[in-house]
C-alpha cells in the first residue's frame, strides 16, 4: 500500500456497550458477536468518508463487497456492561479487493481485533455465475486516504 506522507488513511470508530443478549452464561461476550461487530465496523468505515453502503451499492451499480476471509485474536474477555471502542481501517488495497482491520480497546488496552478480506462484487457479465470480483475504482480508494496498489 503506498500513501504519501501528506495522506491520513481513514479511521472509522463506533462505541459498543456489551449487553445481556451479546455474553454467553458465563457473562462473557460469546465470540460470534465480535464478528457481527466487524460487519458493523466495516458500514462505519465506508460511511465516515461519506460512502454509506446501502447508497454506495446502489449508486455503483455493485452487487456488495463480498466477504471472502475474516478472523479474529482475542486478548482479555469482555463482559456484559463493558464499553467496547471499536476503530476500523482498511489496511490493503488490490485491485479487486481489501483488507479491512479492526480493533476492539476497553479501557484503552487492546481487547480483541479482527480482520475482513472483501471483494468489490460485481454482476457477472458471462452469466455463469451470480456475481464476480471487479475492478475497485479508483476515486473510492482515494476516500480512504489510500492510492491503490495493484496486486
Amino acid at each position: 500500500m503506498a500513501m504519501s506522507s501528506t495522506t491520513v488513511a481513514a479511521v472509522g470508530r463506533h462505541s459498543i456497550l456489551v449487553g445481556w443478549g451479546d455474553v454467553d452464561p458465563a457473562e462473557i461476550v460469546f465470540f460470534p458477536r465480535y464478528f457481527e461487530w466487524l460487519e458493523i465496523g466495516t458500514g462505519v468505515l465506508f460511511e465516515s468518508v461519506g460512502l454509506p453502503l446501502h447508497r454506495l451499492f446502489k449508486d455503483r451499480g455493485i452487487l456488495g463487497i463480498a466477504l471472502v476471509d475474516v478472523g479474529a485474536r482475542f486478548h482479555f474477555p469482555c463482559k456484559w456492561g463493558d464499553r467496547l471502542e471499536l476503530e476500523s481501517r482498511v489496511a490493503e488495497w488490490k485491485a479487486k479487493s481489501f483488507r479491512v482491520e479492526h480493533k476492539f480497546f476497553r479501557d484503552g488496552k487492546l481487547a480483541a481485533e479482527g480482520y475482513e478480506v472483501r471483494v468489490w462484487a460485481i454482476r457477472d457479465p458471462t452469466g455463469e455465475r451470480p456475481m464476480r470480483a471487479g475492478e475497485i475504482p479508483a476515486d473510492i480508494v482515494a476516500r480512504f486516504g489510500h492510492t491503490k496498489a495493484i496486486a
